[in-house]
């Protein structure tokens, strides 16, 4: 099938279920891998995607088609992410979802493996503009497409990436240091 995903997207808003059963098939891993970087836990992000697909048949009525729908979808995803750790505020003082990293741990693997422990850690402790921000961009999203989902410009992107590793460059050389 060559329809793009915007078409899929209209003809779901539509009411046609095939369009939407392919629709899904197409965006359910880029949706879930940034789910799983908003919320740095894999059953958090299972869940949050979850969620996002069983409301996004009613969602879909305010896609118009003017932005890509990967755009329209992210910016979907974050502000799902954004309701959830307001309800989780709500309820607890502190989460300790990040961390929660289900990859298999190899003799080869172990040293990537601890980078990306870090990196979760680290992420955890930033501000929530700024880690909404670098899971963006850490999806290959430019910082003109970010800032669109964020609701920013461009140059607010920018800021916040540079920002995020003066932040992580910081807590990496503090950490040595120790």
């Amino acid at each position: 099938m060559n329809t793009s995903d915007e078409d899929l997207a209209l003809a779901a808003a539509g009411g046609d279920g095939q369009a939407f059963a392919t629709l899904l098939e197409r965006v359910y891993d880029r949706l879930f891998a940034l789910t799983f970087r908003l919320t740095g836990s894999r059953a958090e992000a299972e869940d949050l995607t979850q969620d996002i697909c069983a409301a996004l048949p009613a969602k879909l009525g305010s896609f118009r088609g003017q932005s890509r729908l990967t755009t329209w979808l992210y910016r979907v995803a974050v502000n799902a992410a954004h309701d959830r750790r307001r309800r989780q505020a709500t309820y607890m003082k502190a989460t300790d979802g990040w961390g929660d990293w289900e990859l298999a741990r190899t003799e080869a693997g172990r040293e990537e493996q601890d980078r990306l422990d870090w990196l979760t850690t680290a992420m955890r402790a930033l501000p929530e503009e700024l880690r909404d921000t670098a899971a963006l961009v850490l999806d290959d999203l430019s910082h003109r497409e970010a800032g669109a989902i964020l609701g920013v410009s461009e140059g607010t992107v920018s800021w916040r990436m540079s920002e995020v590793k003066k932040r992580l460059r910081a807590l990496k050389e503090r950490e040595e240091a120790e």
